[in-house]
């Protein structure tokens, strides 16, 4: 197997020699090694995964979790943003997935992932929320 003009080094060893691309390449762009693409991918499917998660917490937390006593819509306050951050997530791992692809593409240095940020703003935010919302109940129960 040979590489194709213009393949990185190692590309036809890894069996990757540009035919059968997904997604168009546009001029200056080479087929990157197969493994930083699966990588990638990898990496894409965690934040899926982890985005996925959200959603069913967030489900099972208004479905499933009896009510607070004292804020009936306390279970609608934690789950519904843990669904919409799944949402965010599963929607900005799939725009970071493929900026990624273009930088290898491209040869270019990774861009900056805006998840881990989100992830932990989200998180801290949401577990401010849980203690006011057991707080409230606390409070509002005697």
């Amino acid at each position: 197997m040979t590489a194709a003009a213009g393949d990185p080094p190692g590309a036809a060893a890894a069996g990757n020699t540009g035919a059968g691309n997904t997604g168009a390449r546009t001029a200056g762009e080479v087929e990157p090694d197969a493994r930083f693409t699966f990588a990638n991918e990898r990496t894409f499917l965690a934040w899926t995964r982890t985005a996925l998660a959200f959603v069913a917490a967030g489900l099972a937390i208004v479905q499933l979790l009896p009510p607070f006593p004292g804020v009936p819509w306390g279970r609608h306050l934690i789950g519904v943003p843990l669904i919409v951050l799944g949402a965010v997530m599963s929607v900005v791992s799939y725009v970071q997935w493929t900026r990624n692809q273009r930088a290898l593409r491209r040869g270019e240095p990774m861009p900056r992932s805006v998840l881990p940020r989100i992830l932990a703003i989200a998180i801290t935010a949401m577990a401010i929320v849980a203690v006011i919302v057991l707080l409230l109940s606390e409070i509002l129960r005697h």
